[in-house]
């Protein structure tokens, strides 16, 4: 099965991916910043060592939009996702400094086909952002709406 042909019944409760790697720039953490979260210690390299993270971080915003994109690009919801009525649990454990590689490791926590629309499910996905020396930088719960495989 291509990862693309995946649907609801594909994400049996304890299924895990992970995703691959990204490399984030200190260019692009300013620029992201400067557009959506333009606080000095996101988007100005000197204000920011007088913070307590000692230098220039990510968005939390974007370090959450950098793993979204990572889940997208596995292709695993390419065919069923039909969006997700929301999120929970959302943290941020760790600040994302210039040159740092994130990846996703992901856990499915719960499955469940919809009675009242049987062509669809919801999928509860447990997801860890993690950095390059393995350590959580963020965490979060989502809800994937999902197509039933087509008859």
């Amino acid at each position: 099965m291509r990862e693309g042909d995946m649907y609801f019944e594909d994400f049996p409760v304890g299924y895990s991916f992970t995703t691959d790697h990204y490399l984030v720039l200190k260019d692009e953490i300013i620029d992201f910043a400067q557009q959506w979260d333009p606080q000095p210690f996101h988007i100005d390299e000197a204000a920011a060592e007088d913070y307590p993270y000692g230098g220039l971080i990510a968005s939390g915003w974007h370090t959450l939009l950098i793993s979204f994109r990572l889940m997208l690009e596995t292709g695993k919801f390419k065919e069923c996702s039909i969006g997700s009525p929301g999120m929970q649990e959302l943290r941020w454990l760790l600040p994302v400094t210039p040159g740092d590689t994130l990846y996703n490791r992901a856990r499915v926590d719960s499955a469940k086909q919809s009675k009242s629309k049987p062509d669809r499910g919801f999928v509860t996905v447990q997801y860890e952002v993690l950095n390059q020396k393995d350590q959580k930088v963020a965490t979060y719960l989502i809800t994937h709406m999902l197509r039933v495989r087509p008859n």
